[in-house]
């Protein structure tokens, strides 16, 4: 079988090129999977065998979406085919040769996140430290730096390198590894043991990495001592796509696999079969300021397509109604379906009035590459309180908010509320009820006196919304009396910017509770407690397993690489957030990247380019005034369509929506 067909003629090359080192330029939408599972393909027929090729990515969905493009091309089971991410492979070195490491076992266990932080505090308490004051995200992060090989011991870490040595030591008693682990513990091995590392070399002859740019420095040490004999190793990447460096990816790998393999092939993939004309020139036009990267230039022959729009709303409330508006109207005339369109945001904070603004046109959508507002844990504790005092008997929203923030009330009084409850086939809140006062409760003066203070606030702010004072001052007020804002800075005493970040989420939240309250009292209707916790159910369901088609994503960019959207909208492309200014003031050198985030972002669109630049944005309690990304003046003149002092749909356009919504809801469609 031919698998070059309907290939050009840098894929064909591509494909054919099997032997020695091979360096693969994919430019953004040129093909790269079809090349990556067509060369394998091509491999297969030519005689190596199944068990000999080994092909690294980054995600199981990557993986599991290669191999089965190949068994569909070839017709064949492949079941010795090794297509893997890089963690599942060093879990596959690991459980033939962990022995060889001191003191651990063949049954060793993976730590996660939260057993790695549970891990660390653990060993500080052993060392004489308060786990409570320690970030435990930034030490991890410097732990995973000086493991992978980015850092080494300086004077702003050294104060966690005894930290760091009893976390390793605790690690190899528990027989346990980390995620990094996965990594650089096969790398050593492979090292101290060459007829291991032979064995290895023996089998994996063929190598291929996917998604090159984003490789750290220690995956690119382990997929080197392995190729470093047979030569035969294949990369492909894009370094104008490399966007993770904050993750440890290393996109000079490109440089130094230039230099350990001199020899290679390299090849250019810049046809691209995704985006028209115009969208492409603006990426190209925009990437060709970054000094650190490879020339090339991306072409199609799929026409100049539509002009990339700019819009300036007056903040992002009118941002909002404008993005919502014009997918509404395009949705009416039949143009779009909402899983063709991908709204994108720098960072995940700018989602808040994005999804208010969806939830009021009913525009079904999901979100990636963070957390849906509405799901950010100080908003679900809001959301607890309301559904409480609107259903005392909601037993989980209950146990959620009873000690949040803290009230005193223990492990002991809850198990012997839960004991009343099943013996009183009772509601919790019920039981709490009747506890507080009694008798033969079972409980001590000071535990009965805070059931029966929890009690009186859950009543007491059940009457205040109830009475008319309105959901968004109830919720005030209830922020104000339970001391949430000192509660957050107990619990992020080591990082005060986090708390000042979720409770800005909690003034947002209040906002957008007391806009909804507005709206609906001009609509003539009672801002009803029950209508606002219907209106979000749908959003903050935990169990929320639904078809994800039919709905626009809404999506940070950095989660939309490697997607593609008919139509996307970029918003806040404003000066303080693209580039994004913490980034850049933590090293200039961060500008290029923040430029190649810019290029993912415009690269995604398939046919349609929106984008929106506030004048104005909330930042908690103060405004501030915007300037327009200095990026859009990299794009070359003549692609951009700029609506300056447009922040709506035109009049013409606004009826034609309605008048299409009416003709579809008339004829019941």
């Amino acid at each position: 079988m031919d698998f070059t067909s309907g290939l050009n003629d840098r894929q064909k090359e591509a494909v054919l090129s099997i032997d020695g080192p091979l360096l693969i330029i994919a430019g953004a939408g040129s093909g790269k999977t079809r090349v990556i599972t067509h060369r394998i393909a091509h491999m297969l027929t030519q005689g190596i065998p199944q068990s000999s090729i080994l092909a690294l990515t980054f995600t199981n969905k990557a993986a599991r979406e290669m191999s089965e493009r190949v068994r569909e091309l070839t017709k064949k089971k492949l079941s010795n085919l090794t297509v893997s991410t890089f963690h599942a492979f060093g879990v596959q070195i690991l459980r033939k040769t962990i022995h060889l490491l001191p003191g651990y076992r063949d049954n060793f266990s993976i730590y996660d996140q939260a057993d790695k932080n549970a891990l660390i505090k653990e060993c500080a308490r052993e060392l004489g430290m308060a786990p409570d004051t320690l970030d435990l995200w930034e030490i991890g992060n410097i732990f995973s730096s000086v493991k992978t090989f980015r850092h080494k011991w300086d004077g702003d870490t050294k104060i966690y390198e005894k930290l760091f040595h009893e976390y390793q030591e605790h690690l190899q008693l528990y027989n346990a590894v980390d995620f990094d682990d996965l990594i650089v513990r096969p790398i050593h091995i492979l090292q101290e043991n060459p007829e291991v590392l032979e064995s290895y070399r023996e089998r994996f002859r063929y190598v291929m990495v996917d998604e090159f740019q984003d490789t750290s420095m220690a995956q690119y040490r382990l997929m080197k001592i392995l190729s470093e004999t047979n030569r035969n190793i294949c990369v492909v990447g894009d370094d104008d796509q490399s966007i993770y460096s904050w993750r440890g990816a290393n996109y000079e790998n490109i440089i130094n696999f230039e230099r350990d393999f001199p020899e290679l092939t390299e090849i250019k993939l810049e046809q691209n079969y995704r985006s028209t004309g115009n969208i492409l020139a603006a990426a190209n036009g925009l990437i060709a300021h970054n000094t650190n990267r490879k020339e090339k230039e991306l072409w199609t022959g799929t026409g100049y397509g539509n002009a990339i729009e700019i819009y300036y709303p007056e903040n992002e409330q009118r941002e909002a109604e404008f993005i919502t508006t014009m997918i509404r109207m395009l949705k009416s005339r039949g143009e779009i379906e909402y899983h063709d369109v991908g709204v994108l945001i720098r960072t995940n904070s700018l989602s808040a009035t994005l999804e208010d603004a969806f939830l009021n046109e009913n525009i079904p959508y999901r979100i990636s590459g963070g957390t849906s507002f509405f799901q950010r844990k100080e908003i679900k504790d809001l959301i607890s309180y309301l559904r409480i005092m609107s259903n005392p008997d909601d037993d989980m929203n209950l146990l959620r908010i009873i000690n949040t923030p803290r009230r005193g009330i223990g492990k002991r009084t809850l198990q012997r509320i839960q004991e009343t409850a099943q013996k009183k086939n009772c509601s919790i809140y019920s039981a709490i009820s009747a506890l507080r006062y009694a008798s033969d409760s079972g409980l001590g003066e000071k535990a009965q006196t805070d059931l029966s203070d929890f009690v009186s606030l859950i009543e007491y702010y059940r009457e205040m919304v109830f009475t008319g004072k309105g959901i968004a001052k109830t919720v005030q007020s209830l922020v104000d009396a339970v001391q949430y804002w000192p509660y957050l800075i107990g619990e992020h005493q080591k990082n005060e910017s986090t708390a000042r970040w979720k409770y800005a989420n909690i003034c947002r939240f209040i906002e957008m509770i007391a806009q909804w309250e507005e709206t609906q009292k001009e609509e003539g209707r009672k801002a009803s407690v029950y209508d606002y916790l219907n209106r979000i159910t749908l959003i903050t369901r935990d169990d929320d397993q639904d078809d994800d088609d039919g709905k626009v994503n809404i999506m940070t960019i950095h989660a939309a690489k490697g997607l593609e959207f008919s139509l996307v909208f970029l918003a806040g492309v404003e000066a303080h957030l693209v580039p994004h200014a913490r980034a850049v003031e933590e090293d200039p050198a961060n500008l290029e990247e923040e430029r190649r985030l810019f290029y993912v972002a415009i690269t995604r669109a398939r046919e349609k380019l929106y984008i929106t630049s506030c004048r104005s944005r909330r930042n908690m309690r103060d405004v501030l005034v915007c300037e327009p990304s200095p990026f859009l003046t990299e794009i070359p003149e003549g692609l951009i369509e700029d609506h300056i002092g447009e922040d709506e749909l035109s009049t013409e356009d606004a009826v034609e929506a309605l008048s299409a919504l009416r003709a579809k809801f008339a004829s019941g469609s």
